[in-house]
Parts: structure tokens; sequence; C-alpha cells
């Protein structure tokens, strides 16, 4: 599959680099230094490689506003690794959070990932799933709880719809990071973790998503 990719680093020899490396796999690529461009030309890429230690921009700044405008995915490819900074840019909307150095294999595989499921975000699922005052929206990726539209991410999301596909039924940590990441690397295992916590915090049911000690997760009460 080829990715029009936006490469968003302001080192000139980095970003050189990983463009001839990108090109050389079939995949077009367009880079840039700055934010502010970046906030101007995501929209006709179909993935944002984008680093965080921007010039004019903080890069979370730069996902925040991506994100309020588009789905488009966005794996965050940088040197700033610490917890806090891997926290944020996951609930920012972050599809994936890479640190460098990186490998060129585990990138490509990541970005294949994360296209995959982009593509497979706009396949209509029709289905409605309601538990109690909570309605789940499967085709219109939307959650009402209580008549209001709680706003999840992208990533809470695709949680809740593989728990909502299978209400009441336990589902494993390896079966759902499988199925909404494409693998079960211990990197989206903390991803997971973090998704579950805002997830959870946005639905305030307590006892409706619960967790299985040494197994997985279930929606639904007993």
């Amino acid at each position: 599959m080829t990715v029009r990719v936006l490469l968003v680093e302001d080192d000139a020899g980095v970003a050189g680099a990983l463009a001839e490396s990108l090109h050389a796999r079939g995949h077009p690529v367009t880079s840039v230094g700055r934010g502010a461009d970046a906030l101007h030309r995501h929209r006709d890429a179909d993935l944002v490689l984008l680093d965080l230690g921007l010039p004019d921009l903080d890069g979370l700044d730069v996902l925040r506003k991506i994100r309020a405008v588009s789905p488009v995915p966005v794996i965050v490819l940088t040197a700033r690794g610490d917890e806090r900074s891997v926290v944020r840019g996951l609930r920012l909307g972050a599809d994936d959070y890479l640190t460098k150095p990186v490998r060129l294999a585990e990138l490509l595989a990541r970005m294949d990932a994360v296209v995959r499921r982009a593509v497979a975000r706009t396949t209509p699922a029709g289905d409605v799933v309601r538990l109690e005052d909570v309605e789940i929206d499967l085709g219109a990726r939307r959650v009402l709880v209580a008549g209001h539209d709680v706003g999840l991410t992208t990533k809470e999301f695709e949680i809740l719809a593989v728990l909502a596909a299978r209400p009441g039924t336990a589902v494993s940590r390896q079966q759902l990071m499988d199925e909404v990441w494409g693998d079960a690397y211990l990197a989206v295992s903390r991803s997971l973790d973090v998704h579950l916590t805002g997830l959870r915090a946005k639905l305030d049911r307590p006892g409706l998503l619960t967790t299985i000690r040494g197994f997985g997760y279930r929606l639904g009460r007993d």
C-alpha cells in the first residue's frame, strides 16, 4: 500500500535520511520543519510523522490542532520519551508514539498497522449497542451517556467498540490490543492502559467496564 507521508521534522539531516528510506519503499514524502506548515499541509497526507521538538510550536499543540479538524493518522516520532509526554500524546489523539532512534522495519510496520485501521474506520458498521443509559453507535462512531455525546478519542472509541461487539463477554488484553493496534507490543500495552483510563473517566459509569484480573476486560454488569 502506497502511503503519502507528511514528515514534520526540523532536523534536515534526520528528515532527509528518513524521507529517502521511505521513498525507496514506495511512499511519497513531503517534509516540513515547522508546526505551522504541518497545520497547512496535513490534509494532503495519508499519514503524519510528527516530531515534538519544533522551532515554532510544540508538537503536542500541533497534534491537538490537527486532531480537532482531521482524523488523519498521526504517529509521534520524537526523542521525547518521558512518560508525561507519551501519555499526553496518546490522550491528544496520536495513533502511535515512537521514541527515537527507531528501526526502520518497526516504523514501517507501525505505519502499515495505523493506516490499515484508518481505512477500516471508514467501513460503516451500522449497529447500535445500548447498555443502561450508554448508547454506542458503531456506524456513526458516537457514544452517548444519558443523552450527551462524551467525545471519545479515536482509540478510546475503537477499544469500546471491540468490547461492545461482545457485551457481557470477557475479552483478553492481547485480543483487545491485536484488534485495535494489530499487535501486542509492550509499548502498545502501556497505550491501552492510558486509553482505558480516559475511557472510564468519560463514561463515568463505575462497574460498567470491569477489569478481569490476569485476563482482560468486560463491558456490561454481571
